[in-house]
């Protein structure tokens, strides 16, 4: 069986971080946005439908701070949870492109302006995405590191239409190929599993995908329930029933064995941090356990990434 850093049947991000900057390095997650194309209603599109009030935002708190206390309150946080000494900050929640440039450029000089931030996260969608923007990554790559994550969440239109996204598989895929082309920033893309009437062959088609495509790293969540969506409202009607731990963990078993190598995994499963706002299923609010359960199917199953990846 292939084993990767620290003993993992995959490719974790941790590992390529420690090439990259020479030891650990954290992220610190804030919130600077509060709004997206989807929650604006712009060209008749409506809120996802796993989108909760936050924006998925890590920090409810965060919204009622500025950049700066963000940064601060939780550098000291996981600086001393961790003895960490480097971050990268993390633009998380909504869509960090949905603004104007020039705001865009003075959080990027904000972050940059402690000793001990590293490099940017960026995470945006496929929509939004102007020639300003690429241009604004790439002059900051020149003088940082700067990652990009994508929410694609799936390559197939019938699940974007479900999740009420608002872009599709054709705009997914071109917006990766503009943004390697136009820039060499970090490229990363967001999964989601789970979804109603998926297929092993989904799947597996999935990581084929990613292997032709011009990312560096793929961030995995399940499909689950927070109040005050509207994935809540089907959940109750009975028009949504949440992918149990199991068969989750057949769908990243899948996804890994066709999955290239190359291809850093950030992690195996999305985790709920509000258990108060998590309805279903129990378990995306159990982190640790959810990791070590994954590790462990992988292991039984002897699935490891790239076992089944041709590299034609």
């Amino acid at each position: 069986m292939a084993r990767f850093y620290n003993d993992l049947p995959f490719q974790p991000i941790s590992q390529f971080y420690k090439e990259r900057f020479s030891g650990k390095v954290y992220k610190i997650p804030v919130t600077v946005v509060d709004d997206c194309p989807n929650r604006r209603g712009l060209k008749g599109m409506q809120t996802c439908v796993f989108c909760d009030v936050w924006g998925s935002a890590a920090q409810s708190e965060s919204l009622t701070m500025g950049l700066r206390e963000q940064i601060e309150k939780y550098h000291a946080r996981i600086a001393r949870k961790f003895n960490a000494d480097q971050f990268l900050v993390y633009f998380q929640a909504y869509t960090n492109t949905f603004t104007k440039l020039e705001a865009l450029r003075i959080n990027f000089e904000t972050a940059l302006s402690y000793p001990f931030v590293k490099g940017l996260v960026v995470g945006t969608r496929p929509d939004c995405l102007s020639k300003a923007v690429l241009e604004l990554w790439e002059e900051y790559h020149r003088k940082s590191f700067v990652a990009v994550e994508l929410g694609v969440q799936s390559f197939f239109d019938d699940q974007l239409d479900f999740m009420r996204r608002g872009h599709t598989r054709d705009q997914s895929l071109k917006a990766i190929e503009k943004i390697k082309k136009e820039t060499s920033v970090n490229l990363g893309i967001h999964l989601m599993f789970g979804q109603p009437g998926e297929t092993d062959d989904q799947i597996i088609e999935t990581a084929r995908i990613c292997n032709d495509l011009p990312i560096d790293n793929v961030k995995l969540h399940n499909l689950h329930v927070l109040t005050q969506t509207p994935l809540e409202e089907m959940f109750h009607r009975g028009e949504f029933t949440p992918i149990d731990r199991e068969a989750y963990a057949h769908r990243v078993s899948l996804f890994l064995d066709h999955l290239s190598p190359r291809i850093h995994i950030h992690r195996l499963a999305a985790y709920s941090s509000r258990w108060e706002e998590l309805v279903a299923p129990a378990w995306t609010s159990d982190k640790m356990g959810t990791h070590q359960f994954l590790i462990d199917y992988l292991n039984q199953q002897n699935s490891y990434q790239g076992r089944l990846f041709k590299n034609l």
